[in-house]
């Protein structure tokens, strides 16, 4: 279990009183590991200068928060360094649109239940004093712990921080907990201002939920009923009561969505792609004799994705890669070995087997019983050309770029590129063709095609 050391702790109490808080207190009531990451600590009774003097003999301090009384405290570990933060006993309450401005005091002559009193929702909101091993529990939380029952912790607390709104979701499915039905009201009078919030920390929410809880269709669905959705995934919300007749799909395609996302393993790249695979399938759908059509939803819905993830702050690379998968997830398993590679290539090695994992968990999610013994076959197919290590992409080509220029005195610029990408397309088809001699014989014959004249058997970069 990653914790402050001993010698740390008892320099601390020499002072005052120091607690494990949070997160770290509700984890150990449930039993649950207790990662640094989780771990937060209050001292009571020590004043900011002195809590930095004793701990400085004992680590690295970064006064990153002073404003708020927060020392972040980096102490060596046999397993290396661990950062913890360490507070003291504070009172906040926002003072500006989106939560961007507080009022911040901290005091270490208050008492840790004048802290515990502003956080977020009663399970939060417990501490164990280091000293003797007591459980302070002002709000109970404790009881509200093994009621699975999430509560918060004053009227105003989403309007203090209404990123606590999603908190409440993703911890609701995170630990399968019911929300009081004040606290869920509160929700829905509030979910609005979840606009004010920054779109990183919405991020990062709905990136603990998708690859913490087990089951993310819980939050989302919390989401939905509650009014979030449609502020933080208009689009997905759009989703909702989208039926798809027809016999392939049970659910509709808010609800087939979320119970993709349940079938993928917690990738967060995975995640995000089955949440977003079916977008715009709203925008597609169109009614025939038999049921409706979906033609085109991918291409749109890769779209899509990219314009959400980048709106959420995603990275350019995430938000790319989930594109992507959206973009060809409607692959068939019944192609040649030539297909087999250009879906590779166009995927890439790195998302093929995200890719098939998406289709997997697509089927599951229709409802219908489907099996997927298909996408296993394909899946050996394509580990065992894999292996072969056929050419996928320009730098797999037997000569490069240079050679190319060097070989038929091109100068550097966009013919060069367009041979290579034509040398690809042939050993895409015909891996044999990766040999050097081969190459520069098809190449050849592609700048002849382009009209570049030859002379003494080597083409030169004048047009005709």
């Amino acid at each position: 279990m990653c914790k402050l050391s001993d010698e740390a702790v008892a320099a601390i109490l020499g002072k005052g009183r120091i607690y494990d808080v949070g997160g770290a207190v509700r984890d150990r009531l449930l039993q649950k590991v207790v990662t640094s990451k989780d771990r937060d600590y209050l001292v009571t009774g020590v004043d900011y200068d002195d809590l930095t003097r004793i701990l400085r003999k004992h680590g690295r301090v970064d006064l990153v928060g002073r404003s708020f009384g927060v020392i972040k405290f980096t102490e060596p570990s046999a397993d290396g360094p661990i950062t913890f933060d360490i507070t003291l006993p504070r009172r906040e309450h926002s003072t500006g649109w989106g939560h961007k401005e507080f009022e911040v005091s901290f005091d270490p002559g208050l008492s840790v239940e004048d802290d515990l009193v502003r956080r977020d929702f009663t399970v939060n909101a417990m501490a164990i004093a280091l000293d003797n091993d007591e459980l302070i529990d002002p709000l109970g939380g404790q009881v509200d712990l093994e009621n699975h029952l999430l509560r918060m912790v004053y009227p105003e607390s989403f309007a203090d921080d209404s990123l606590r709104m999603l908190r409440a979701v993703q911890f609701a499915a995170r630990f399968d907990f019911s929300i009081e039905s004040n606290t869920f009201e509160a929700m829905r009078v509030h979910a609005k201002l979840i606009a004010t919030v920054s779109a990183e920390r919405i991020s990062e929410e709905l990136s603990k939920l998708l690859t913490l809880a087990e089951k993310p269709s819980d939050g989302f669905r919390l989401m939905q009923t509650s009014g979030l959705l449609k502020e933080v995934l208009p689009e997905l919300e759009r989703c909702v009561g989208i039926e798809q007749p027809g016999g392939f799909h049970k659910y509709d395609v808010f609800e087939h969505s979320v119970r993709t996302v349940d079938a993928c393993r917690p990738d967060l790249r995975l995640r995000l792609a089955a949440l977003l695979h079916d977008i715009c399938k709203p925008q597609a759908r169109r009614l025939v004799e038999n049921g409706a059509t979906f033609y085109g939803h991918e291409t749109a819905g890769a779209r899509t994705a990219q314009d959400v993830l980048q709106r959420l702050r995603y990275s350019h690379d995430l938000a790319a890669q989930v594109s992507t998968l959206v973009a060809r997830h409607m692959f068939t398993t019944d192609v040649t070995d030539k297909g087999l590679r250009r879906l590779v290539k166009r995927v890439g090695a790195d998302l093929i087997f995200d890719l098939l994992d998406l289709r997997r968990a697509d089927v599951v999610a229709q409802g219908m019983g489907g099996t997927t013994e298909d996408v296993d076959r394909f899946e050996a197919d394509i580990r065992s050309e894999l292996s072969r290590k056929p050419p996928f992409k320009v730098a797999d080509l037997a000569i490069d770029g240079h050679e190319v220029m060097r070989l038929f005195h091109l100068e550097p610029g966009p013919m060069v590129g367009e041979v290579l990408d034509y040398l690809l397309e042939q050993v895409l088809d015909n891996p044999g063709y990766n040999v050097r001699e081969k190459l520069e014989s098809l190449a050849r014959v592609y700048l002849k095609k382009q009209n570049y004249a030859s002379d003494d058997n080597n083409l030169r970069g004048n047009e005709q």
